[in-house]
């Protein structure tokens, strides 16, 4: 099980890494991260882990903000020092929430209930097939939008394209509805499943299903006519104008 710890405390970094490695002797501690600036580069230069081990408190912010500026797909184990921010945590894809100092036999009762869920949530080849439109595991079905005071949810299967305008990043969705999201496409690029949504261009992240017509362009791009058109028929970049056509007949 390769495994990420945050930790901004080196003591506690290095105490959990003991534990880890004593209750799961293969176990491959990967790196220990001490801030939100240092995970986002780690995680956007590395494979997602099998594990990540999260202080919610860290040096230039909170776990949580660090969740919003990264897709971090992998079962996470917070640590924290407090009891207060449990409800929030378990709203992420959290395993377990650890009060500080961590307990050796809390940390392998959480472990214990990683390898369980894995196996309860395994399905055997051809035991039960996808449902077409259904996310796939690690994959977001909906996400919490904000408006204002106001919160509401909008489903991965609503949404018709995502781009970015101003510094902002917004969400379309198939009524023809603009949404402010929390994270910028980089992370959604990784939370929308990549059967049904593709990264056309820098400021794009189109559905399949909102591609009404495709146009060629010059220097072997598309450019695509959206539905609810949008201010602009977005062009697909030379560089994955190949991959586009892919991934079109369902090659990638």
């Amino acid at each position: 099980m390769n495994i990420v710890i945050i930790e901004d405390e080196l003591p506690a970094s290095n105490r959990l890494g003991k534990m880890l490695r004593q209750i799961m002797p293969a176990s491959n501690l990967l790196c220990n991260l001490d801030s939100i600036a240092n995970a986002q580069t780690w995680f956007a230069a590395h494979p997602m882990p099998d594990l990540v081990m999260l202080d919610i408190h860290l040096a230039d912010g909170s776990a949580f903000d660090l969740l919003q500026r990264v897709a971090i797909t992998a079962p996470i184990i917070f640590t924290t020092a407090y009891d207060q921010y449990a409800i929030e945590a378990f709203k992420t894809n959290s395993i377990d929430y650890l009060l500080k100092p961590v307990k050796q036999e809390e940390l392998k009762a959480a472990l214990d209930k990683l390898r369980e869920m894995k196996k309860m949530f395994a399905t055997p080849a051809g035991d039960h097939p996808v449902v077409e439109g259904a996310a796939k595991p690690g994959h977001k079905k909906r996400f919490v939008i904000r408006i204002g005071e106001h919160l509401k949810t909008l489903a991965a299967d609503d949404i018709a394209y995502c781009y970015s305008e101003s510094k902002m990043t917004y969400a379309r969705s198939t009524d023809g509805r603009n949404y402010p999201m929390d994270h910028n496409l980089d992370a959604l690029e990784h939370m929308l499943d990549p059967q049904y949504f593709f990264r056309i261009n820098r400021q794009y992240i189109v559905s399949l299903k909102a591609i009404e017509e495709m146009r060629a362009y010059t220097k072997s791009r598309v450019i695509i006519r959206l539905k609810p058109a949008g201010k602009e028929a977005p062009v697909v970049s030379a560089e994955r104008s190949a991959d586009f056509k892919m991934w079109l007949g369902g090659e990638l």
